[in-house]
């Protein structure tokens, strides 16, 4: 996935910075905006993938601020002009009393004309059908499954390399009830893209937004 960082990289420019990136994983896209000259605060539950992420930073020559913490709790005290949540994270919360939580937690990282911009899914039915239940070698070595739960809405994903495996569970929500999450929680919708490219959303699995906190 490399289609994003140019995109989540001009929305911090727009700002100038500092920018909070929750569930900052790898540093894949927290990189190249520090790279840029640009403040950036990353927070993850992770340590493991805090560690990682420390040193992709240090070879790339870059200075980020690190920080270990829940995305609906982050431990940042300061206002800042954009919270990016990248790369679906926000599907790992499984329900709107979470999904609230994390957005009222945005709400308080933002100051007066700040920007929080992330990105989502909600499969086709083709990729369902496609995928379900079959093991698919996703790189050389790499396998991953998907088992599709419609009723509740969630995905189990599970990779494995050789003797490693991990397993995850994500739930999906469609664009309308993003979108009245966003709005019950008090944040102004400007933009929702169909794909990094800008493209108006209309239809599809992928949805970006681009949304102020009203104040």
């Amino acid at each position: 996935m490399t289609e994003d960082v140019p995109f989540y990289l001009q929305e911090a420019r727009r700002t100038g910075g500092p920018v909070v990136e929750l569930g900052v994983g790898t540093g894949r896209i927290a990189i190249p905006i520090a790279c840029d000259g640009i403040r950036v605060i990353g927070v993850d539950s992770s340590p493991g993938m805090l560690e990682v992420c420390a040193q992709h930073a240090a070879l790339a020559g870059a200075e980020l601020d690190l920080r270990l913490g829940d995305l609906r709790e982050p431990p940042v005290d300061e206002r800042v002009p954009l919270v990016i949540i990248p790369f679906r994270s926000l599907l790992h919360l499984h329900d709107d009393v979470e999904r609230r939580r994390a957005l009222r937690a945005v709400t308080q990282l933002l100051d007066a004309d700040g920007r929080f911009v992330f990105d989502v899914f909600s499969p086709s039915r083709e990729d369902i059908e496609e995928t379900n239940g079959r093991w698919l070698e996703r790189e050389p070595g790499i396998f991953e499954r998907a088992d599709w739960d419609e009723t509740a809405r969630t995905l189990t994903l599970s990779v494995r390399r050789g003797d490693d495996r991990s397993t995850m569970q994500l739930a999906w929500l469609g664009a309308d009830e993003w979108r009245a999450l966003l709005e019950s929680e008090g944040f102004v919708v400007e933009a929702c893209y169909g794909w990094f490219d800008r493209r108006p959303y209309a239809g599809g699995e992928d949805t970006i937004w681009l949304a102020r906190a009203s104040q």
